[in-house]
């Protein structure tokens, strides 16, 4: 059983979807980071928990860095009060806010 996101874990799932904001809504759903990066082995547990999906930046068209995406489970554990996910992104989401 994975352990729950820690407290920056969650601050850096809510600045991949963009939140705060004015809109309570996601707006996106990335984050770029590489080895070294300060971030990276927080995303890198947030991969190997599920909460994200990795994409190795070697096999990118621009190279470089990894791209991490939020799955729904790690998106909906970042969300506070009566936040959203944008449907564009969590298309699940359309159906679970009717």
């Amino acid at each position: 059983m994975p352990q729950p996101m820690t407290k920056k874990q969650v601050d850096l799932a809510r600045h991949a979807l963009g939140l705060p904001n004015a809109r309570r809504q996601s707006y996106r759903n990335s984050f770029c980071a590489g080895l070294g990066h300060s971030d990276y082995d927080d995303w890198y547990a947030m991969a190997q928990n599920e909460w994200a999906i990795r994409r190795d930046g070697a096999k990118l068209p621009f190279g470089g860095n990894d791209l991490f995406h939020l799955t729904r489970a790690g998106a909906d554990a970042a969300l506070v009060g009566r936040e959203t996910l944008d449907p564009e992104n969590f298309p699940a989401a359309l159906s679970a806010a009717s």
